[in-house]
């Protein structure tokens, strides 16, 4: 057994004990044990994570970059993909009448649909807040809109509904108003479109409601002593303090609009009609895509999609450290 030399305490002037081989290899064991340990923790983790990092490159970022790809070629499906460039996406803005028709509705159905939407769920939720009896039940029923809205059975309901033996027309009847084809007229189709949107009203109502909760109560109780009535606690209150919902709400349905399919589809019969009224972006896709086989131009009409939508969102969050208050805001 080996002993280093003593080492002279510079403190004290008193020489340390030295330290032997045995006792440097005992100090040592603990950190490589504490180390094989981490790594065998580190690789259950990624045995876990395996299948999402599977789905993650096999089903989203492999075939975006597939999409990518053919949105620069000439691919029907039937046969092989041949470089085009930019000629897809040259072919949208200057040749396709159809193209730019659908950007038109979609932008009408999102403009309209969105603030009416949220309009009339905080308008819900303001009526909900009030303390009502039996609030969860409300709740669950005014939700249920948000499951179904998107379903196909809703959409040929809607279809009924509108059409020219329908509720609306027969309650419009009693009145002596002699009612139309709402859904096969081009000046109403789109409409009765964005009254279905507005009708799925219950996902953003919920995080309203969840939201007026936790406004303190403190508040209103002080405007209230200094004389202020329900429209100004509403607007120097209410609104102020809802705004980081309003703008997550906006941001969510300006997303979920964009992507609308199943409403056009089943109301127009697949073809956006009458006269490309009800033309939604998703819709053309799908026609261009899947019927008449224009695989790659679909794939760009896509990438111009996520880029629209990129752009709005980006759009939404520099324009909101202008409107929307926070709480540790000065």
């Amino acid at each position: 057994m080996t002993l280093r030399p003593a080492a002279a305490d510079t403190a004290t002037g008193t020489a340390a004990p030295a330290v032997t081989s045995p006792e440097r290899a005992a100090r040592r064991r603990p950190r490589r044990r504490k180390s094989s340990r981490a790594r065998s923790q580190a690789w259950a983790a990624y045995l876990f994570l395996a299948p999402w990092f599977i789905g993650l490159f096999a089903i989203t970022l492999g075939p975006m970059i597939a999409s990518l790809y053919l949105s620069f070629t000439d691919y029907s499906l039937l046969s092989q993909a041949h470089w085009v460039g930019l000629d897809n996406y040259d072919k949208m803005f200057t040749a396709d009448n159809r193209y730019i028709n659908s950007l038109k509705v979609t932008t009408t159905y999102v403009v309209v649909s969105v603030p009416l939407q949220l309009a009339f769920a905080l308008g819900l939720a303001l009526a909900l807040d009030k303390g009502l009896r039996g609030l969860s039940f409300y709740r669950s029923v005014f939700y249920l809109p948000s499951l179904l809205g998107g379903s196909v059975a809703i959409s040929i309901l809607w279809k009924k509904i509108f059409g020219t033996d329908g509720i609306v027309n027969t309650f419009l009847g009693w009145f002596g108003y002699e009612g139309q084809g709402w859904v096969t007229s081009p000046d109403t189709a789109l409409w009765t479109l964005i009254i279905l949107h507005v009708w799925t009203f219950g996902a953003p109502m919920v995080i309203f409601l969840a939201g007026l909760r936790q406004i303190p109560q403190n508040l209103y109780e002080a405007a209230r002593v200094d004389g202020a009535g329900r429209l100004r606690q509403f607007r120097s209150i209410t609104l102020p303090l809802l705004t980081p919902i309003i703008f997550f709400n906006a941001v969510l349905e300006v997303i979920k609009s964009f992507q609308s399919f199943t409403q056009s589809f089943v109301v127009s019969g697949g073809n956006g009609g009458p006269v490309d009224s009800t033309l939604f972006y998703t819709l053309y896709l799908y026609i261009k895509g899947f019927k008449n086989y224009e695989m790659g131009y679909a794939a760009a009409m896509a990438w111009v999609l996520l880029l629209i939508i990129g752009a709005l969102t980006a759009a939404n969050f520099l324009m909101s450290r202008f409107w929307v208050f926070y709480g540790d805001d000065k």
